[in-house]
């Protein structure tokens, strides 16, 4: 097994579930690649802790935004906004009062009933 899969299945048997972690990580291989899986590893080790301990968190990230696909592309377009969006947080907040507010008075219409 190469250097880095060995660090860091050294590193994730130390954690719980760490095994499970890495046959998820043995079981990418023939899916992307073992070049590419060594990469993510490598980041990934190269996140760990001053302590040495991995992060599974951390692996299963590097590994998932490997097998993410690509963002697409921009698109050019003539459109442009006439009114560009307004954050009014004073809007949003008595929205959510009126929703609170007529959810007791249904509440205590059918208490009555």
């Amino acid at each position: 097994m190469p250097e880095p899969l060995q660090k860091l299945r050294s590193g994730l048997l130390r954690e719980d579930g760490g095994d499970k972690v890495m046959a998820k990580v043995l079981a990418l291989v023939p899916k992307t690649g073992l070049q590419d899986v060594l990469v993510a590893v490598e980041v990934a080790l190269e996140g760990a802790r001053p302590s040495g301990r991995v992060s599974v968190e951390h692996a299963i990230n590097v590994l998932a935004r490997l097998m993410a696909a690509p963002a697409p592309q921009t698109v050019q377009t003539t459109l442009a906004l006439a009114d560009p969006p307004l954050a009014d947080t004073a809007r949003y907040d008595s929205l959510r009062a009126q929703t609170h507010n007529s959810g007791h008075a249904q509440e205590a219409q059918h208490d009555q009933a």
